[in-house]
């Protein structure tokens, strides 16, 4: 209680509080236009914290005083709010803040500490794991190799059988290789006790949800925004689809619209509105009531949604073709993995170019170095490329070959003509939070990178398009 305030004055405030008043100001990220100050009503995030604990313990992964969390993302974020503070507050489960430094390297030695039993990562947190154990199985030899070979093919088949429609179980040799090897994976990870790994606030390639769940790491999507209190939709252990979003929040509701592809939403965890602006609650909010996310999606036989794109960020070419980026992006980056960030370009264009960074070693402030890191090293080695800086890599005539022949393959691999990349650029610096690219949940700002590296992209267009 604030210094001057009386327990009357207190007693008071709380007394004239209303479900439906105001209760927090959650800011949109901000990652295609200005942040938006969206209202949650005290309803909202009551209603919304209850049937979420109510879906977790319908699938067996609920939170009681038992239950260890840890905090790292910023509070102003809505799934740091929800998951850090309120559903803490209804279930009774305790919260561990890590380090100020937890995004700069610290959260995994905080794991190691707290042992989560519940874990929600961004999809960078859990890239970063993957990357060190990527490092730690380059340096296996031998026998043990062969057996770390053969355990992550047992735990990958477990989790296939452990898809929504799928036979469960376990498949035979598990119990050994869980044993000898994924038990301890888990355990140097600090997610041995770890009941239900998530992943939100950003998509996450197949490929690092595949190699979680050969370690028997199973991650569930938790889909959602701000404007819908957080969470929509839920993948649950026996309700997994990998790639999915999962099904919708009990309670809640939501359909493709069939002109647009946009999936829309509507429930009790709807927002009251965006702060002051009267038009753009308008625009987000229909007069059913149903709450238009801005996301393109599926949803399959099954009820399962996978999002295809964000509408904001669809590409539409001077041709008219729509092209959702992040598709072409995830592609570019497999078949490339010197990359760390990829971002196509073409609104408005003739064809498709993209800017790209190179895999470095990150400051202690989360800045980029021009120090290539360690997978980005090992794939120079491959190609025989001695460059050990950003600067020598981009330099390089080896890179530029693997960069060119990478590129090919990806082309290769587009949907149609108008969705493949005909020209590219290799930028000196990686994205980060400092440099402004990157949000505080490490989603890319596209309207910033466009306006920061202009006349780049103007370069690649120069000429070409009058």
């Amino acid at each position: 209680m604030a210094l001057g305030v009386t327990t009357e004055g207190l007693d008071a405030r709380m007394a004239d509080q209303r479900p439906g008043q105001c209760s927090t100001l959650i800011y949109t990220s901000g990652t295609t236009g200005n942040p938006k100050a969206v209202m949650l009503s005290h309803d909202n995030i009551t209603w919304t914290v209850a049937a979420m604990l109510e879906a977790q313990g319908k699938a067996g992964v609920g939170l009681d005083h038992n239950a260890r969390l840890v905090s790292y993302l910023p509070l102003s974020h809505v799934a740091a709010q929800m998951i850090d503070i309120h559903l803490p507050i209804m279930s009774g489960a305790k919260v561990y803040f890590a380090q100020p430094d937890a995004l700069k390297g610290s959260l995994g030695q905080t794991l190691k500490e707290v042992r989560p039993t519940f874990f929600l990562g961004v999809p960078r947190v859990w890239e970063k794991i993957a990357e060190k154990m990527w490092d730690i199985g380059k340096q296996t030899k031998g026998l043990k190799k062969s057996i770390a070979t053969w355990a992550k093919k047992k735990g990958a088949r477990k989790n296939q059988l452990a898809q929504f429609g799928a036979s469960g179980g376990a498949p035979c040799g598990y119990g050994l290789a869980n044993s000898l090897v994924l038990s301890k994976v888990r355990a140097a990870l600090g997610l041995d006790d770890c009941r239900f790994c998530a992943v939100g606030a950003a998509p996450m390639s197949v490929e690092i949800l595949n190699y979680f769940s050969s370690l028997d790491i199973p991650i569930y999507d938790i889909f959602g925004q701000s404007e819908c209190s957080g969470p929509q939709s839920v993948c649950f252990p026996g309700a997994w689809k990998i790639g999915s979003v999962g099904k919708p929040l009990p309670g809640t509701e939501w359909m493709v619209m069939p002109e647009t592809r946009e999936l829309v939403f509507r429930g009790r965890h709807t927002m009251m509105g965006y702060l002051a602006m009267e038009a753009e609650t308008a625009a987000a909010i229909d007069a059913d009531g149903w709450l238009h996310s801005g996301d393109c999606a599926t949803l399959d036989e099954d009820g399962f949604g996978f999002i295809t794109g964000r509408i904001k960020e669809l590409i539409i070419t001077a041709g008219g073709e729509n092209i959702p980026p992040v598709l072409i992006e995830d592609v570019i980056k497999e078949e490339l993995p010197l990359l760390s960030n990829v971002m196509v370009i073409g609104d408005k264009r003739k064809f498709l170019t993209a800017l790209m960074t190179l895999r470095v070693v990150m400051d202690g402030d989360g800045a980029p170095t021009t120090q290539l890191d360690p997978k980005a090293l090992e794939v120079l080695a491959s190609i025989g490329s001695p460059a050990t800086t950003s600067s020598d890599a981009i330099a390089c005539v080896k890179v530029q070959t693997y960069l060119d022949a990478g590129m090919k393959k990806a082309n290769a691999r587009a949907s149609s003509r108008a969705q493949s990349i005909a020209k590219y650029h290799v930028l000196p610096n990686d994205f980060s939070m400092p440099g402004g690219e990157l949000t505080p949940t490490l989603k890319l700002k596209r309207k910033v990178v466009v306006d920061k590296y202009a006349d780049v992209i103007e370069s690649l267009y120069g000429g070409t398009e009058g």
